[in-house]
C-alpha cells in the first residue's frame, strides 16, 4: 500500500531555507481577517461552508499510475493450437460457437488464476490453452466428465449449452487440430 505524507505549513519558516524559492507549490500567505470577524473564525466559502486548510506539500508526490499494469499470462507451448484458433477450427466444420469473448484475463494476472495462457469462452463450448499439458491434465481432471482434454487445449462444457451427443464432434476437431 503506498501512503502519501503531506505535511501543512503552519507559519512562515520557509523564509530562511534556500529551497523555498525554488518550491514550485507557493507559501500560505498570512492575511488580516476582514474586519468585524474574529482572527479564530474559519474563512467560509460562498455556499456557507468552511473551505479546507490549505496544505503545502514537503517534497516530491508520488503518483499512482492512471491504470494498472498490463497483465503478464504465461506463453502457449510451442505448437499447440491458440483458443481462437481452436474457435475458427470450430466454425469452419459447421459447429456452433455463439457469441466467442476473449476472457484470457480470467486466467489471472501473471497466470496466479486458473493459470492458463488463452481462455475464449462461447455458449457452446469454453476453450482453454495452457502453458504445459500438466496444467491442462490438472483442470480437466478437476472439471472431471465435463471436459476434455487434448495436450495443452482443454474444452469446458460446464457452462455450456452443447448437449452432451455433440461434444464428441468438437472433440473430433481439436484432436485434428495440430
Amino acid at each position: 500500500m503506498i501512503a502519501l505524507a503531506l505535511v501543512a505549513g503552519c507559519g512562515s519558516d520557509d523564509a530562511g531555507r534556500p529551497d523555498a524559492a525554488a518550491s514550485s507549490v507557493p507559501a500560505p500567505v498570512a492575511t488580516d481577517p476582514p474586519s468585524g470577524s474574529s482572527p479564530s473564525a474559519p474563512p467560509s466559502s460562498a455556499s456557507g461552508a468552511a473551505s479546507p486548510p490549505s496544505v503545502t506539500p514537503q517534497g516530491p508526490t508520488e503518483r499512482r499510475p492512471a491504470s494498472p499494469p498490463p497483465v503478464v499470462l504465461p506463453k502457449r507451448p510451442t505448437g499447440a493450437p491458440g483458443a481462437k484458433q481452436v474457435v475458427d477450427a470450430f466454425k469452419a466444420a459447421g459447429l456452433k460457437v455463439p457469441h466467442p469473448k476473449d476472457r484470457s484475463i480470467d486466467c489471472g494476472p501473471d497466470g496466479l488464476g486458473l493459470g492458463c495462457s488463452e481462455l475464449i469462452a462461447t455458449d457452446a463450448v469454453t476453450v482453454y490453452v495452457f502453458p504445459d499439458e500438466t496444467s491442462a491434465g490438472d483442470i480437466a481432471q478437476t472439471w472431471g466428465g465435463q471436459s476434455y482434454q487434448r495436450g495443452a487445449v482443454v474444452l469446458n462444457y460446464l457452462e455450456a449449452k452443447t448437449p452432451a451427443a455433440e461434444r464428441p464432434r468438437y472433440e473430433k476437431v481439436l484432436a485434428n487440430l495440430r
